[in-house]
């Protein structure tokens, strides 16, 4: 790190850093929404854009397998890990797993749930970006070495960003992180 980056960092209060981190997590999160969504809408103007309204088509059956087939390969091949996201699984990582997110888990909901939505699979985009949210929280604070009940409200703080990015409803994000994962 930067010399004047650690001596502000080592004067500036706990409190504040939180405050600080806290926005910002919130912002990375809410911006992850906002580009998925347009990714989503990106992927799925292209691939319809010289049909017809009134059109029936062959390919209104085939993409959904095809985006399917492109995250299953993006998993298997380039990620070669577990991207299971949802409520459950950030739940499970802050009681199991020391709320420790594997930093892949940025961008890897988002990509695969982005070209299976796109291509006209039938999922949603809530789940992939509250975990995204969750998992920039969880890096954030592991990068700033916070202790465990700071990377939980990081952690909430990611879901909620997203959740108010990717519904455009910042009270109902507050409400479901207060609700769903701070239960304490």
């Amino acid at each position: 790190m930067n010399r004047r980056f650690e001596k502000w960092l080592a004067e500036i209060s706990e409190k504040n850093l939180i405050y600080i981190l806290s926005l910002f997590v919130g912002l990375l999160s809410g911006t992850a929404a906002f580009m998925l969504k347009n990714f989503i809408h990106y992927v799925s103007h292209s691939l319809t854009q010289y049909f017809k309204d009134s059109e029936e088509s062959f390919f209104y059956l085939a993409y959904p397998m095809i985006g399917i087939l492109i995250s299953v390969l993006i998993v298997k091949y380039v990620i070669k890990d577990d991207i299971s996201h949802g409520v459950s699984k950030i739940l499970s990582v802050i009681s199991k797993k020391g709320s420790q997110i594997k930093a892949h888990n940025m961008f890897s909901s988002m990509a695969t749930s982005g070209f299976t939505i796109g291509f006209g699979g039938s999922v949603g985009a809530e789940a992939p970006i509250v975990y995204t949210g969750a998992a920039i929280g969880s890096n954030i604070s592991r990068l700033f070495k916070l202790d465990p009940n700071q990377v939980r409200l990081l952690i909430g703080c990611g879901a909620t960003g997203a959740i108010a990015g990717i519904f455009k409803a910042p009270v109902a994000g507050i409400m479901f992180t207060l609700e769903v994962l701070m239960i304490d």
